[in-house]
């Protein structure tokens, strides 16, 4: 991992958790998947996230507040799950809030909002497989990663041909193994809805995690631009 971005990673943990064995706790899951070379790029300014907010900045605060949250919930929750969904969440393919023209997309149900989370997921299993080697995991993080933008819904998968629904990293789906693409397709079409699905998680994880993200985006989110492109995918108040 760079230095300059392990000291990323380590300031953000030590911005909410103060108790050492928390700490190492958290780091415990998060550094295997923070060290990724995937996951690092997006540390960089290249991958821009909210206002001027990096994405790995983003996702690594969302997995720090995810990890406090479930600490104080005296329901059982699996919390090395839930903060995974969090360090999955938002690993969509190209930047987006700078990047108008390999953001463009034809239909308003594609846009960067509604098709992430299944970018996000496909990109996951591509650079983390062994992460989604029990079945009954896999389902929890999918799920928790497809759905962790409600209110707002995810884009459906209804069939091929994929590109038909503008990912930017459809291939990749065709090398997913049956059961994965399964997972995702039951996902996906929950709570139908037209061309969309809406609904939350159905695991108390993924629903931990959204609202960690809630919470963390409200205060990432610095102007009218910086919202809108939640939807829009591209920034105006970024060059």
């Amino acid at each position: 991992m760079l230095k300059e971005n392990e000291d990323k990673l380590l300031n953000i943990v030590n911005k909410y958790i103060g108790n050492d064995e928390s700490k190492k706790e958290f780091l415990d899951i998060a550094i295997p998947i923070v060290e990724h070379t995937e996951f690092q790029k997006r540390m960089s300014n290249s991958f821009l996230h909210h206002s001027d907010i990096t994405l790995g900045e983003h996702i690594i605060e969302d997995a720090v507040v995810t990890y406090c949250l479930c600490k104080k919930k005296k329901k059982k929750v699996n919390l090395t799950l839930a903060v995974k969904i969090a360090l999955f969440h938002d690993l969509y393919t190209i930047p987006w809030q700078n990047n108008k023209k390999n953001t463009k997309v034809k239909k308003f149900s594609n846009k960067h909002g509604f098709r992430h989370p299944i970018e996000a997921v496909i990109n996951a299993y591509t650079w983390y497989p062994n992460e989604f080697e029990n079945i009954k995991n896999a389902e929890i993080i999918i799920d928790g990663i497809i759905h962790h933008m409600y209110p707002l819904p995810v884009t459906r998968l209804k069939s091929k041909p994929y590109n038909y629904y503008e990912l930017k990293n459809y291939n990749q789906f065709e090398n997913l193994p049956a059961n994965i693409k399964l997972l995702i397709y039951r996902s996906c079409n929950r709570g139908k809805l037209f061309k969309v699905s809406f609904c939350k998680s159905k695991f108390y994880e993924g629903r931990m995690m959204s609202k960690a993200d809630k919470k963390v985006s409200f205060h990432q989110i610095k102007n009218v631009s910086s919202a809108s492109a939640l939807v829009t995918g591209h920034n105006n108040s970024l060059k």
